[in-house]
C-alpha cells in the first residue's frame, strides 16, 4: 500500500525525522515512510557505507537528507551528529529511537558482556537518543517513537536479554511521556511482530521454523516493513495528538496467545542444533 493514499505526501512537508540505527530493515522502512509524506531525513548507524547507500535512496523520494555514523551507546558522539542533523537539516520533530540488537541463546549459556550489549544498544542507547534530542524536541513540541518488541510484555524462550531491554523501553517510553508531556512532547513506542524479510526474521526464525511461526498469527501472515513505518506516522501525526505513554502493537495478534509456542518451537530447534545460539564473548 502507497502510504500517500492515505496520508498527504506534505503530511510531514518542513519537518524533521531523525532515526537512530536507520540504515537498514524496519528502520530504514520508516525513513522511507517519512520521505515519502515530504519530511526532512536524519538517519545513523555504526557504518556509513551503508548509511550513504541508504540515503541514496531516501534522496530519490525528494527528501533533504543527513546521514552519519554514530554509535547509540557513545552520548557524545551521538549528540554530536544529532546536533549538526538539527543545523543541516532543521530542528528534529520526531525522533526515532530505533538501533537495537538480538540474537538467540538461553540465559544459562549467555555471557553477562553479551546480555550488556543488548541492554546497551537497545535500552541506554534509546535513552542517549532521547536526551540527545530533547533540547530540540523541546522547541518543536516534538515526539519520540521508540521502536520496542513482543518480549517486553511476555517471557520468550532464549530472548532474556531481549525481553529486559524492551521492558525498560517501554518503562522509559512511560516515564519521558510523563516528565516531558509539560514541554508538548509525545512518548510513544511500537511493538512490531514478526517482519518478513528482515534480519530478525532471518535470525530468530529461519526457513521452516518461520513458517511453523507464522500459523501462529491470528492474521495468519509475517507484516510488513512499511506497516510498521505507517504506525510510526500515525503516531506522529496530528491524528494522535492526544495519544502519549502508549505501546502500540503491530504484530498481527501475535501476543495474544503466549509465547509458548515459539518458545516450545525454539527450545526443540536448539535441542535439535537446527538453531545456534550466539553468545558473544
Amino acid at each position: 500500500m502507497d502510504v500517500t493514499s492515505i496520508f498527504s505526501d506534505t503530511l510531514f512537508e518542513g519537518k524533521t525525522v531523525f532515526i537512530t540505527g536507520g540504515g537498514s530493515g524496519i528502520n530504514l522502512e520508516i525513513a522511507h515512510t517519512f520521505a515519502a509524506l515530504g519530511a526532512n531525513i536524519g538517519i545513523c548507524g555504526r557504518t556509513q557505507d551503508k548509511l550513504d547507500s541508504a540515503a541514496e535512496g531516501l534522496l530519490k523520494k525528494g527528501a533533504s537528507v543527513f546521514a552519519k555514523a554514530a554509535d547509540v551507546r557513545d552520548f557524545d558522539a551521538l549528540q554530536h551528529v544529532i546536533s549538526e542533523a538539527g543545523s543541516v537539516i532543521g530542528p528534529i520533530d520526531v525522533m526515532v529511537c530505533a538501533a537495537a540488537g538480538n540474537f538467540i541463546c538461553p540465559a544459562e549459556k549467555m555471557s553477562a558482556n553479551a546480555f550488556k550489549t543488548v541492554i546497551d544498544i537497545d535500552l541506554l542507547g534509546s535513552f542517549n537518543s532521547a536526551k540527545a534530542a530533547l533540547a530540540q524536541l523541546k522547541k518543536t513540541r516534538g515526539s519520540l517513537i521508540f521502536i520496542s518488541a513482543g518480549m517486553s510484555e511476555i517471557p520468550y524462550a532464549a530472548q532474556a536479554h531481549v525481553g529486559a531491554a524492551k521492558s525498560g523501553i517501554d518503562n522509559l517510553m512511560r516515564n519521558l511521556a510523563l516528565e516531558w508531556g509539560p514541554y508538548g512532547i509525545r512518548s510513544n513506542s511500537i511493538i512490531p511482530g514478526p517482519i518478513a524479510h528482515t534480519e530478525g526474521m532471518r535470525r530468530l526464525a529461519p526457513g521452516e521454523l518461520g513458517d511453523e511461526l507464522k500459523k501462529q498469527i491470528p492474521l495468519g501472515r509475517f507484516g510488513r516493513a512499511e506497516e510498521i513505518g505507517q504506525a510510526a506516522a500515525f503516531l506522529a501525526s496530528p491524528l494522535a495528538s492526544y495519544i502519549t505513554g502508549t505501546a502500540l502493537r503491530v504484530d498481527g495478534g501475535q501476543n495474544l496467545p503466549g509465547s509458548g509456542f515459539f518458545s516450545a518451537l525454539i527450545s526443540r530447534k536448539l535441542a535439535e542444533k537446527q538453531v545456534q545460539p550466539v553468545t558473544k564473548s
